[in-house]
């Protein structure tokens, strides 16, 4: 097998108990398109989780479930409010203002997270024809830089949003990962504080593939059962990804394997902060470090192990740890660190 790599989370293989999950469900015939029993659980649990009014829909992937949750929301001449690192912007290929026709608007910040004073001076052309008209505000739980909002952050946005006549749209690829490091439910920062449309992942987190777009209000979700087949992501054979959600929810096996991850990060920040030449740029407050190291020395370690530069103007780099991270995998990368960065 490779060496592990700390590039990102999706680079993990798959939970053993997701691989059990699905190799049960491969029994038998059942009816497609979501009509079979395992879904139903799966959805119930979905209920548990997040409360029993929100609609929910099992989609392929990441930018699938974020695309189509911000069209079901959306009309063309719309605009959604983003940070600059916003996965929707970097990292979508333009997937959501092709297939939103929405422009997004990119706020910079330096943590990656939205504060209400950066998104007030994006509202003036609220009710002008020739403007688009602000509709989304966009975020990421855990943002893109490692950083997480809390509850009352979340709250303090979606008030705001609700206030001026906009959705508080969250990408939650790891959305795991921040309620272990919150301490908190699934439903206590998302339903409770006012979130209207969210994708929840559960690649990231152990799964082979699988993400849900969660609706808390049904009505927002009006068509989406069209949207999401026009959008190529109504899976068949759903069973497959309800059997990977049932065996991530039905326990805490999404707690266990995100906690994991969480703690792994700690454990390398901690240690890459004790390299003299090693810089750590955000709190390690997920399963993300985020660090500079000098240009210099990335490639030879990039020999070695496998991350990505995410700034190259300041050389900064980000180490991702996954459900799998050992703490020898940490260790022997240590060690490798110190061996180069002199």
């Amino acid at each position: 097998m490779s060496k592990r790599s700390f590039a990102s989370d999706n680079n993990a293989g798959v939970h053993a108990e997701i691989i059990e999950a699905i190799r049960n469900a491969n029994d038998g015939h059942v009816i497609a398109y979501g009509g079979d029993p395992i879904t139903a659980r799966a959805m119930e649990l979905f209920h548990k989780y997040f409360g029993n009014d929100v609609a929910v829909y099992f989609v392929f992937g990441g930018t699938g479930a974020n695309v189509l949750g911000l069209k079901a929301i959306t009309k063309s001449f719309h605009a959604i409010l983003c940070s600059e690192s916003a996965h929707v912007h970097v990292d979508e290929a333009g997937a959501p203002e092709k297939f939103t026709g929405c422009k997004l608007i990119t706020i910079p910040t330096l943590d990656g997270k939205l504060r209400v004073e950066q998104i007030k001076p994006m509202l003036h052309g609220i009710g002008v024809e020739h403007h688009v008209q602000p509709r989304v505000i966009q975020i990421s739980q855990v943002t893109e830089m490692g950083t997480i909002y809390t509850p009352q952050e979340l709250k303090t946005l979606a008030d705001f949003a609700h206030d001026n006549g906009m959705l508080l749209h969250v990408d939650g690829a790891r959305l795991a990962n921040a309620a272990v490091a919150l301490n908190a439910t699934f439903k206590e920062i998302t339903a409770d504080v006012g979130v209207d449309v969210l994708s929840f992942g559960g690649t990231k987190n152990g799964m082979m593939y699988g993400e849900a777009v969660v609706f808390f209000d049904k009505s927002l979700a009006g068509d989406f059962k069209y949207i999401r087949k026009q959008g190529m992501h109504l899976p068949s054979k759903m069973r497959f990804i309800s059997a990977q959600f049932e065996a991530l929810l039905s326990g805490d096996l999404w707690r266990r394997s995100a906690m994991h991850a969480n703690r792994m990060a700690q454990v390398l920040g901690s240690e890459l902060a004790k390299v003299p030449k090693i810089k750590l740029t955000q709190p390690v407050e997920s399963n993300g470090v985020f660090a500079t190291i000098p240009k210099e020395y990335i490639p030879v370690l990039q020999e070695k192990y496998f991350f990505y530069v995410w700034d190259d103007a300041i050389s900064e780099v980000r180490f991702m740890a996954s459900f799998d991270t050992s703490e020898d995998d940490i260790r022997d990368f240590v060690e490798f660190v110190k061996q180069i960065v002199k």
